[in-house]
């Protein structure tokens, strides 16, 4: 049987993603735009995008914005396939200028980036254990933040409270303390007046320490579930001095299940932010901090720096030994960040390749 042109040709997939439609273009090898259409984000749509992209030729990369959220459900359904899926976030910007925006153009625009080279950074796979630890995540941090907030509006509300309790109010410093002065408090009862300042008080003082608890018995039960599922999937890592199931998590979900997408421990570390630039001048030689990458991963990896810093030997006697050649604090962090990374790598390398075997 005879190849026909379509089992033959390369075609690039760019897929511009919204919440409830995204817009596909295919463009061929060589840069020609070949087709575009509009399709919703379902299932079926997914499948339907599918079948008319691959009218146009062999799909052997598709290049997707915002792969890991609105973007998602047709990263796995592409990966399926088994499609290599191209991570397209920055937008290029003189073209933009030069053309303006649309949902047709941004397609377009995607797929090009792939061919020319411009996005080459895999999409994380969205389809392991690494997207439960992401789920389990985002809904601590939601639940710190919330007991966090309701904290602030105890100070505060201690800090107003009426005459008749301001004294023992603002002798309370912590929440803690608060926490014990507001349980003390005389239970209200369903009729009672709330016309004056020290009953209405007493009813919202106890109705947010009542809110306060809850979340931090929520963030008390997260913690252990996360903490039990890392330590079945990265095992090496936990057992690292200062790394424990929060900044664990950071890392896990920056590096993905398909870590094998980041080929080094460079590429990781320009990742997380900690692969250090040149900054370098004149008669001047030196690196400075890397301001890019994954914030929250590098967040966790300063985490780990500083906690070594106080309580760990062998960091402490690093610190000491470059403190003794005159390096600064800020640049000894910056060289501890990088050692980190690659100490990090190469345990989520171990612990998410097992992963995989399994």
């Amino acid at each position: 049987m005879t190849p026909t042109m379509i089992d033959t040709q390369v075609v690039v997939l760019g897929v511009d993603t919204h919440q409830r439609t995204h817009h596909a273009a295919i463009v061929a090898a060589d840069g020609r735009p070949l087709a575009d259409r509009e399709f919703p984000t379902t299932a079926a749509g997914y499948t339907e995008m599918w079948q008319w992209a691959c009218g146009f030729g062999r799909i052997e990369y598709a290049a997707v914005e915002s792969s890991a959220s609105y973007g998602a459900g047709l990263t796995r359904m592409l990966t399926d396939q088994g499609v290599a899926v191209i991570e397209v976030n920055a937008p290029d910007l003189p073209r933009r200028y030069a053309h303006g925006k649309t949902d047709q153009l941004d397609a377009y625009a995607a797929a090009m980036a792939v061919i020319t080279g411009r996005a080459t950074a895999v999409a994380k796979d969205t389809r392991g254990t690494v997207e439960s630890v992401r789920m389990l995540t985002v809904t601590r941090t939601s639940a710190v933040e919330e007991a966090t907030r309701i904290g602030n509006q105890i100070r505060d509300l201690c800090t107003t409270a009426p005459v008749e309790f301001a004294d023992q109010a603002r002798q309370a410093r912590t929440i803690t303390a608060r926490a014990a002065f507001i349980a003390g408090l005389p239970v209200p009862a369903d009729q009672d007046d709330l016309s004056g300042p020290a009953a209405a008080f007493v009813r919202a003082a106890r109705s947010l320490l009542e809110r306060h608890r809850l979340a931090q018995r929520e963030v008390c039960s997260l913690t252990r579930e996360l903490e039990r599922l890392l330590a079945t999937v990265v095992p090496t890592l936990l057992s690292r001095p200062q790394i424990g199931p929060v900044t664990a998590a950071r890392l896990v979900i920056t590096a993905g299940d398909n870590v094998e997408r980041m080929r080094t421990e460079a590429t990781f570390a320009k990742l997380v932010g900690a692969a250090p630039l040149p900054a370098s001048s004149g008669k001047t030689s030196r690196h400075r901090l890397n301001r890019g990458g994954d914030r929250q991963a590098n967040s966790a990896l300063h985490m780990i720096a500083v906690g070594r810093m106080k309580s760990h030997a062998p960091t402490r006697a690093y610190v000491e030994r470059r403190s003794a050649e005159h390096k600064t604090k800020k640049d000894i962090i910056r060289c501890l960040k990088r050692y980190i990374a690659r100490e990090v790598f190469r345990d989520l390398t171990t612990d998410l390749g097992t992963l995989d075997k399994l």
